[in-house]
């Protein structure tokens, strides 16, 4: 019996708290639609999908962060900073697979330095991120001047403007990663020790896991995917912002509370931090569509990040 339900456990890819968070997203969608009909149209349905992948893609990341407990507020000056270093190595002339690699190294090492400063340096999570979110946008700013970098070849803007099979490139990527992401989590050792990091960061010390080492590799990911984002964002823009970037941190973090991630670690899936994406892009593009000003919807969408850590909260 309990190997049968171990068996379904493993199979399990939707929590109960996934499917909850599916059924506010469908919700959403029917009372959006009953004002504004055009909602429901094919094509603003694929916009909206493409305009959540980029907050999706560096919300990976923050799952991972929240997961064992921590918090990075760094996310989005990353995707400017590793935009420009990037953007300027492509119309250097270098070739794509470089300048690609380049923007990737700039986005882990921001994250390893994170990683770094709360282990080795003892720092709160907040305090170290909020230093890199300052010295990231401030590098990224230094490094152009305060100038956009723009226009850049096909080849490049394919991984925001082309497709696949018909399919979207951004969502493409988005859904390769969180496959990627799933399988980190559920299935290997990186994925328990940030569980357990999350769940009871002393014990699992105790049991003689390195806890610092796998600290430093999950801020080194949501580096990672913020230098992702990076890549997305310049090739759909056709332009790499030292200002880009601003807020992503704050739609990444509610997309991952959003998604059933507990803001004490420990608990949450990824596939509900894609829900929670989505969620948000709803939001936003409902809104757009019901033309709310855009101040009233920034009050809007931290009430619905409130609503949702309580939830969490009243669950626990």
């Amino acid at each position: 019996m309990n190997a049968g339900v171990n068996k379904a456990e493993k199979l399990q890819i939707f929590s109960v708290r996934d499917f909850a968070t599916f059924i506010g997203l469908v919700l959403m969608c029917i009372v959006i639609s009953i004002f504004a009909p055009v909602f429901l149209s094919l094509n603003n349905l694929v916009n909206v999908v493409m305009q959540s992948s980029i907050n999706a893609i560096i919300a990976i990341g923050l799952t991972f962060v929240i997961l064992t407990g921590g918090i990075d507020l760094s996310v989005g000056s990353i995707v400017a900073f590793a935009g420009v270093v990037m953007g300027s190595s492509l119309q250097a002339g270098h070739p794509l697979v470089v300048s690609l690699l380049i923007g990737v190294s700039i986005g882990v090492l921001c994250g390893f330095i994170n990683g770094f400063l709360i282990t080795k340096g003892k720092l709160p999570p907040f305090i170290a991120t909020l230093g890199m979110m300052s010295i990231s946008r401030g590098l990224a700013l230094v490094y152009t001047n305060g100038r956009p970098v723009s226009g850049f070849d096909k080849a490049f803007r394919w991984f925001g403007t082309g497709d696949l099979f018909g399919i979207p490139s951004q969502i493409i990527i988005t859904i390769v990663l969180y496959a990627a992401a799933y399988y980190i989590l559920k299935y290997t050792r990186l994925g328990r020790y940030t569980y357990a990091i999350g769940g009871n960061e002393e014990a699992t010390r105790l049991s003689g896991i390195n806890v610092n080492r796998y600290k430093v590799a999950i801020y080194s990911i949501s580096g990672l995917m913020s230098a992702v984002g990076a890549i997305v964002l310049t090739a759909r823009l056709n332009s790499a912002q030292p200002i880009a970037g601003m807020n992503y941190e704050l739609d990444a973090i509610a997309a991952t509370v959003i998604g059933g991630t507990s803001t004490v670690g420990g608990e949450g899936k990824i596939t509900g931090t894609l829900i929670g994406a989505l969620i948000m892009g709803v939001l936003r593009n409902g809104l757009n569509i019901l033309n709310v000003s855009s101040y009233l919807q920034q009050v809007i969408i931290g009430v619905v990040i409130v609503i949702a850590v309580l939830i969490d909260k009243y669950q626990k």
